[in-house]
């Protein structure tokens, strides 16, 4: 499991598990859907959030899981993130958040668009504060989530390899807006272009991690 492999153990504290998506427009057939997701994933959505700690230093986090319908973001994962930046607001901690998803929840229509708005916003309050906001993507970092807290990031690391973009392949391929090269969109296209700071491998994301966090939360004071 991610949060094993990242951070200290026995530390992450589960919060927000209590929060259920509904279904506000009737969408067929997605009552059953979030059923038979939330047995498949054995979570209540598609991110897991709460705290930790990292080499001792205290972090917000989420966890974005991608066998819950795609990682998708709907209003409950979208209210889990605007969570995890206030957590981090209130305790001065940095936010660390794991970007997986192939975009915004399209059952639920425009209150999933709507969380892409909230989550930016809540990002800025932090950023205001100077609280620090680590993303990582990994594969896939797609659609609404890439278009809203995933690329704002203060940093920015990937996975190597992770599929990286708005539209997908078939999409931009259709789109006929021109010729691609063959690794358009994986992470190492997005980071020669610019978009990532560093490509990190997984073994190497703690520590890269705890580097970051202590030298950009080093000037904070945790209230936690």
């Amino acid at each position: 499991m991610r949060i094993d492999m990242t951070f200290d153990p026995d530390t992450f504290e589960e919060m927000d598990a209590d929060l259920r998506a509904l279904d506000p427009l009737g969408f067929p057939d997605y009552g059953q859907k979030l059923v038979v997701a939330a047995e498949k994933a054995e979570a209540s959505d598609s991110i897991l959030s709460g705290t930790a700690r990292l080499d001792g230093a205290p972090v917000a986090v989420a966890v974005s899981d991608f066998s819950f319908m795609g990682g998708s973001m709907g209003s409950v994962a979208g209210e889990k993130i605007a969570r995890t930046f206030e957590r981090g607001l209130r305790s001065g901690s940095p936010v660390i958040i794991f970007c997986a998803s192939g975009g915004a929840r399209m059952q639920e229509g425009l209150l999933s668009l709507m969380q892409m708005a909230k989550t930016t916003a809540a990002f800025e309050r932090n950023q205001r504060n100077g609280i620090p906001y680590i993303a990582v993507f990994t594969d896939p970092t797609m659609a609404g989530v890439l278009a809203s807290y995933a690329s704002i990031a203060d940093v920015i690391i990937a996975e190597p390899k992770a599929l990286v973009g708005f539209a997908g392949a078939r999409v931009s391929k259709q789109a006929g807006v021109g010729r691609v090269p063959d690794d358009f969109q994986s992470s190492e296209w997005v980071f020669e272009h610019g978009m990532i700071d560093r490509i990190v491998p997984r073994k190497e994301i703690r520590s890269t991690l705890t580097n970051l966090v202590h030298t950009l939360g080093g000037h904070l004071v945790s209230r936690a």
